[in-house]
């Protein structure tokens, strides 16, 4: 019986087509090595991907390594406002001359953050008037959200990382829908990745209606979007430029603690009443008009009315992505961090902080400042959970206090200083969304608000169970393997 070789030339064609790629892989790694500007652990955790599996590693690094390119992201969007960038840069004139006042004695304490924040060139300006409600439960946080745009007078501007096709998704979609008949000014901005779930036919009402919905960062190819690993995270919203939310609260039942997986779903969000609405404003006009090519939104001084709130709570919106020079927000909880005396508590889903930050939290441990971290006891992404137990574990060694939250899944990410100090947002306490993912943080300077997040967390704690090193050396050799192998591969996580 003859011997058939038909399948040969299929073997040669892959033989050299995998040569190729393993010729490309060592040109990518020459690449990534010498001249993209990654932190070096990025770069090395991208080099032992391309070692370790040379004829694919070339195809993941186009879908989750490729660099976004920062000008052309910056030149994408036609709007800009005059007024807030030339406040931004009168407040760092006057920082710097001595000069600048505040009603606040808690704000002269953080006037360096402060600085900071407003020499990052995006037009960060420090607000005093503004009256803030901060909600943790997502039941409550949507009924006002929802009541605030049934009162919308002239616009309402939104952005989410996920919207989902279920009774909460479809009951912001209809009332969105509502207001633009009425003739309200209605943009909505949803993550094409996050929200990959909703039908093509989600927004066809809202459209019929004269509002406009569009996806943040799509993919120019069906089936392959060569930027999946940049995506865009925030969740705020604006109401006639007077109202605003910013937070970690997506648009989905699961958010409302019905989801039977996670079970209750605690997270923490703002509403804002005051000057920092503008802020907020002048960062959704920008996203909007990175991904708005047929409809991009232009200065217009109704959507910056004048505010009559009178308070004195004093706060920065800052915002950081890949198409920054500086990881802004990275920048902020790492100052932050460094400046506390007495305590700093930690609020996050996912640990995986890089060195700077890691270091930085050794220090103020050492330094005799009262570090808790709480993270949530279930995992929606395994790797990164297991992650951030190697890191807990280094920092438990070191005097941490880590704590399990037990009751649901825990979604906040807040970090509150000495109780006079803290940020809300929607920024997590890794590298993604350090470096790679668009986010926005609020930074509040207020000793009363600040004192109001220390209770929640005190609260918290009481639901959750604190993590000793004696439990961690009791795991089990599998437990301890994975958690070390991820913690390999957590800056490209």
């Amino acid at each position: 019986m003859a011997i058939s070789f038909d399948w040969l030339p299929t073997f040669q064609w892959w033989n050299t087509f995998s040569n190729i790629l393993f010729i490309l892989n060592i040109i990518l790694a020459f690449f990534i090595l010498f001249y993209e500007r990654k932190r070096a652990s990025s770069v090395w955790a991208w080099v032992l991907i391309l070692f370790f599996l040379p004829v694919i590693g070339f195809v993941l690094y186009l879908f989750f390594g490729k660099p976004l390119s920062r000008n052309k992201m910056k030149h994408q969007s036609a709007y800009n406002n005059p007024e807030l960038q030339k406040l931004s840069e009168e407040q760092l004139r006057k920082i710097d001359e001595g000069t600048f006042h505040h009603a606040s004695s808690v704000a002269e304490e953080w006037l360096d953050i402060i600085r900071m924040n407003a020499a990052s060139g995006e037009a960060v300006t420090y607000t005093q008037n503004n009256q803030l409600h901060i909600f943790t439960d997502g039941k409550l946080k949507f009924e006002k959200l929802f009541k605030d745009i049934e009162l919308a007078q002239d616009h309402v501007h939104l952005q989410y990382f996920i919207i989902k096709n279920d009774d909460i998704g479809k009951r912001l979609v209809k009332l969105l829908e509502q207001k633009a008949r009425e003739g309200i000014k209605v943009l909505l901005l949803y993550d094409d990745l996050g929200s990959r779930s909703l039908p093509n036919h989600f927004f066809d009402g809202l459209f019929q209606a004269s509002g406009k919905a569009l996806p943040s960062l799509p993919s120019k190819l069906p089936f392959i979007n060569l930027r999946v690993n940049y995506r865009n995270h925030r969740k705020i919203g604006i109401v006639d430029g007077k109202i605003g939310y910013i937070g970690g609260f997506n648009v989905g039942n699961e958010y409302l603690g019905k989801n039977r997986k996670f079970g209750y779903w605690r997270d923490t969000h703002l509403r804002i009443e005051g000057e920092a609405v503008h802020s907020l404003q002048h960062l959704f006009l920008i996203e909007w008009n990175q991904n708005a090519k047929k409809y991009p939104v232009r200065y217009n001084d109704r959507y910056f009315p004048s505010v009559t709130t009178k308070n004195t709570t004093g706060m920065q919106i800052v915002a950081s992505g890949p198409n920054a020079s500086v990881d802004q927000i990275k920048n902020v909880f790492l100052k932050l961090i460094t400046r506390a005396r007495k305590s700093i508590y930690i609020q996050t889903p996912y640990f995986i902080p890089d060195s700077s930050i890691l270091d930085a939290i050794k220090t103020a441990i050492l330094g005799g400042v009262d570090v808790r971290i709480m993270v949530p006891n279930k995992a929606d992404h395994p790797f990164v959970h297991a992650s951030s137990l190697s890191f807990l574990n280094e920092l438990l060694s070191v005097g941490a206090k880590v704590y399990s939250y037990n009751n649901g899944f825990l979604h906040a990410k807040t970090l509150v200083i000495d109780e006079k100090a803290f940020t809300i947002g929607s920024a997590n306490m890794d590298v993604r969304s350090f470096s790679l993912n668009f986010e926005a943080n609020a930074v509040i300077y207020n000793q009363e608000t600040a004192a109001e997040m220390a209770r929640i967390f005190l609260q918290d704690m009481e639901l959750s169970k604190e993590l000793t090193k004696e439990l961690f050396e009791s795991q089990s050799l599998y437990q301890k393997v994975k958690q070390r192998l991820s913690r390999l591969i957590a800056p490209i996580l």
